[in-house]
């Protein structure tokens, strides 16, 4: 496989799927846990990308998942947690790599990132080091055209100020906050949002009672006057994002895919309408691996949307024991 090959060219389903057999074989010959990995599940020679085995992301908590055998990583991500949790980490062998496909999938929903204003609330994220979605944030507050884009941590009456300028400039703005914060915003003031999209993000994180997602985005809509509650999808082990405008629907952009499989299934076909495992191919993810088996559990429709419907029971889970030492 070219190291080189381009993702962002992905123009038809026969590309993706051509270009994901080639990752497969590459990650399979150079990466050691995803090799071990696919001899247990006897998955060493594939035909469709409906063969792939998805390597569980509870590794990225255990060992080195890498493609670059002997290269130096030049950052890496982390799971957001506390000190003592046992955290995922993910390499990063090229920043520059990451920002231009976050930049890309955002692009593919919403237009040039640099059209936007944003104003970011995400308070826990900063206090932690090595966050993704902090890294993401900060590039999209670098390309932005508007100076007053930005974190901000706990100033929520700047945060006001700024909206509210912003609607009377009609200038395109993106308010991406942690949902505790977005619930202490809308406390202090209700709005009227025109010309700015809501991103809810990252949950409670203890600071507030849990809601059901649509009752906490009823909420949301009335207390910013808009339409929708849009989000975001991703996670430190992922460098592409899936985004939803509105209703709890998320789509993937062109360089990832979503399969929902059976739970105690490896070899299960993809479900449609019908809960089941969350497992991505993520073609961004060259460096380390591409076939992810992640801990949500969704539902897919025909046309490939998806929902987050609650996290996985690991007493229901069975499958093979990567016995391996990386």
């Amino acid at each position: 496989m070219d190291s080189n090959c381009d993702f962002f060219d992905i123009k038809s389903e026969k590309d993706f799927e051509k270009l994901a057999l080639d990752t497969f074989y590459y990650q399979y010959n150079n990466n050691n846990v995803y090799n071990t990995w696919c001899k247990l599940t006897n998955t060493t020679e594939i035909s469709s990308i409906n063969d792939i085995s998805f390597l569980p992301i509870s590794f990225f908590k255990t060992h080195k998942i890498t493609s670059k055998q002997n290269i130096q990583e030049e950052d890496f991500f982390l799971s957001s947690g506390t000190t003592s949790m046992q955290r995922s980490r993910h390499n990063v062998y090229s920043k520059n790599l990451y920002i231009k496909n976050t930049f890309d999938c955002f692009s593919q929903f919403y237009g040039d990132v640099s059209q936007y204003c944003y104003l970011c609330l995400l308070p826990n994220y900063l206090e932690q080091q090595h966050s993704s979605l902090i890294c993401m944030m900060n590039a999209f507050i670098g390309k932005s055209r508007y100076k007053q884009s930005g974190f901000f941590k706990d100033d929520l009456q700047k945060v006001t100020d700024i909206l509210e300028s912003n609607e009377e400039s009609g200038i395109k703005t993106v308010l991406f906050g942690v949902t505790y914060a977005l619930l202490d915003l809308i406390e202090q003031k209700k709005f009227h949002l025109q010309h700015t999209t809501v991103f809810e993000t990252g949950g409670m994180k203890g600071r507030r009672k849990e809601m059901a997602k649509s009752e906490l985005h009823n909420v949301l809509k009335q207390g910013f006057g808009v339409e929708n509650i849009h989000s975001e999808y991703g996670m430190c082990e992922l460098f592409s994002q899936a985004y939803s405008l509105g209703g709890g629907r998320f789509a993937t952009p062109k360089q990832m895919k979503v399969f929902i499989k059976e739970t105690n299934d490896y070899k299960s076909k993809n479900l449609y309408n019908r809960s089941g495992i969350i497992n991505i191919i993520d073609l961004a993810n060259r460096d380390t691996c591409s076939f992810i088996q992640t801990e949500d559990i969704g539902r897919q429709s025909e046309d490939g949307s998806f929902e987050i419907i609650g996290r996985l029971d690991h007493s229901a889970l069975r499958g093979c024991n990567l016995m391996y030492n990386g």
